[in-house]
């Protein structure tokens, strides 16, 4: 059951990472679009008239106040003195570098997202419960875990190195400091002044 899930999940990333890996290369190999390149200006306010950004696809060479406010909103005879004012500035962008990196991104996220929901039911039937360890109830009860008998450590042998007993011994350890310092505060009432 536990490795119909794990192959599931395997294939699941596999797919995902096919999927995401087409995409990229078909970014990659896609022309320029008409919104990868663009000629910014920013025209002040002027007598009165307010000031506002005016933008258009033209080539760098045609980024210039007369080929980029459309339509100009002063009369002929001020149209000089009003680009004289406007600061255009020509824009280059890859779009390509933006979509591949936000795929790298959302898929990084993803397979997280994956890794979590697989160890949250793969936990369960991995870890055992083990009935010589007491969970803590609350603060007044003091009571001292029960070390594990000489025989359970001996029937796991080979298994002991394994990563999740290895943190569950970290826990185990944990949990009997926090014990031992609840066991200092409350029932010695010494605190730290």
């Amino acid at each position: 059951m536990s490795s119909r899930r794990e192959q599931s999940s395997r294939s699941l990333l596999f797919g995902l990472l096919v999927v995401l890996l087409s995409d990229a290369i078909s970014f990659a190999h896609a022309s320029k679009s008409f919104e990868d390149v663009r000629c910014k200006c920013i025209c002040p306010p002027y007598r009165n008239i307010t000031g506002h950004i005016y933008s258009r696809n033209v080539s760098q060479k045609d980024c210039k106040c007369l080929h980029v406010v459309e339509p100009m909103p002063v009369p002929g005879h001020d149209v000089e003195a009003y680009c004289l004012l406007c600061e255009c500035k020509y824009e280059e962008r890859s779009s390509n570098t933006i979509k591949v990196t936000i795929l790298i991104y959302l898929s990084v996220v993803g397979s997280l997202l994956l890794y979590m929901l697989f160890l949250l039911l793969v936990d369960p039937l991995i870890r055992k419960h083990d009935p010589y360890i007491q969970p803590l109830h609350n603060e007044e009860d003091s009571e001292d875990m029960r070390p594990q008998p000489e025989g359970a450590s001996a029937a796991q042998g080979g298994r002991s190195n394994t990563v999740l007993e290895r943190v569950e011994g970290a826990q185990q350890r944990w949990k009997k400091q926090v014990q031992e310092q609840r066991k200092t505060v409350f029932d010695r009432h010494k605190m730290l002044s």
